[in-house]
């Protein structure tokens, strides 16, 4: 019985110490900025995580601890029962996790664009074929010619003959929710009066564009330009390794298997060590390099577009100086409205995509 409280008190003391000791500058040290939740609903979260902690470490001190000390000296048995039916509970999860969503989750069956598995990237998007979906209200159709990059419609494949504009990046670059003269590939070539070519998939960390694109830039006869989207709000991406991706020196590392009730904690709480993040900003540097690299020695202009949506705070403004000036990597920013989004959705909108596409055009001109 003294055993168990003093157990108890202590996991209190500790979630109340953590409530107290976790301030936002800490907070914003092992917490990324997020792609999906604006700053400020990022802050509120993590204030009411702070107030959970305490209050529950609190609650075990004060209540849980005497009642479960009796417990465990009226009816051990009882609660040794309840100990082996959470560790049950527990694996069951796993077993249910691992049924429900058996691959990544870029990888969901059935959801458009549709994607594969594959070795070397993780996933591609299934070449060859039309598919459309409803996002912001609107239906919008998504072509992939027989090299898998998107386009026009079938009838209009990538001619990799002529000269080439290549974009990589993730969905944002790919378009989402976007017609495809909609999309910043698309609306470059435009202004340039050259032909695109848009690489990008959904779900793509940084050195899964890379990859791609050292995989498809040899086809292309006369590349002009290389254009890579980057986002401080996207940087957790390249510190996950339950994906293909490169370690330091450009090494292809496979994904590291992990449970799914690990992953799930991961995504709910993203805590991320010191170290780590450290070496996610090394790499990301290192990749951006290489990228710069492999344009370049083919002829064509590198564009780094880093993107912004809405205003820069403190917290993105350190990362984006951590990870380019100090780095002295050239960069194109571009920061849009917040409001310039799909409705119901955080993809950028058409006049966004516009003015993004309107940036790019200019620095591939010399502008």
């Amino acid at each position: 019985m003294v055993v168990t409280e003093l157990l108890v008190a202590v996991v209190g003391v500790v979630l109340m110490v953590t409530a107290v000791a976790a301030t936002q500058p800490w907070l914003d040290q092992h917490f990324l900025p997020s792609f999906f939740l604006m700053r400020l609903w990022y802050v509120r979260l993590e204030s009411l995580v702070r107030l959970g902690l305490g209050a529950g470490g609190l609650t075990l001190f004060v209540v849980v601890r005497p009642r479960l000390g009796q417990a465990v000296g009226q009816a051990p048995g009882q609660v040794l029962a309840v100990a082996a039916a959470a560790g049950l509970a527990l694996g069951a999860s796993e077993l249910v996790l691992t049924w429900l969503r058996p691959s990544t989750e870029w990888l969901v069956g059935g959801e458009e664009p549709l994607r594969r598995p594959d070795p070397q990237l993780g996933w591609v998007f299934v070449p060859n074929r039309t598919g459309s979906q409803t996002t912001g209200g609107r239906r919008v159709e998504y072509s992939f010619d027989v090299a898998g990059y998107r386009v026009p419609s079938l009838d209009t494949p990538v001619d990799v003959s002529q000269p080439t504009i290549l974009f990589t990046g993730e969905s944002i670059m790919f378009g989402e929710g976007l017609s495809w003269a909609e999309s910043v590939p698309a609306q470059v070539g435009a202004l340039v009066g050259t032909q695109t070519a848009n690489l990008a998939v959904y779900g793509y960390a940084t050195d899964q564009a890379y990859l791609r694109l050292a995989d498809e830039l040899p086809r292309f006869r006369r590349p002009v330009g290389v254009v890579t989207l980057f986002m401080t709000a996207l940087l957790g991406r390249n510190l996950d390794d339950d994906r293909p991706h490169l370690d330091p020196g450009l090494t292809w590392q496979p994904a590291v298997a992990h449970g799914r009730v690990v992953s799930l904690a991961r995504l709910i709480v993203p805590y991320r060590r010191d170290v780590t993040v450290e070496r996610g900003i090394a790499r990301t540097q290192e990749v951006l390099r290489a990228t710069l690299a492999l344009a370049t020695a083919r002829g064509a202009r590198p564009v780094i577009l880093v993107l912004q949506l809405g205003p820069e705070d403190e917290l993105e403004r350190s990362l984006r100086r951590r990870i380019f000036d100090a780095a002295g990597l050239p960069y194109l920013f571009v920061e849009i409205d917040r409001d310039w989004r799909l409705p119901g959705d955080v993809h950028p909108n058409a006049p966004a995509a516009a003015t993004i596409a309107v940036a790019v055009a200019a620095r591939l001109r010399g502008h």
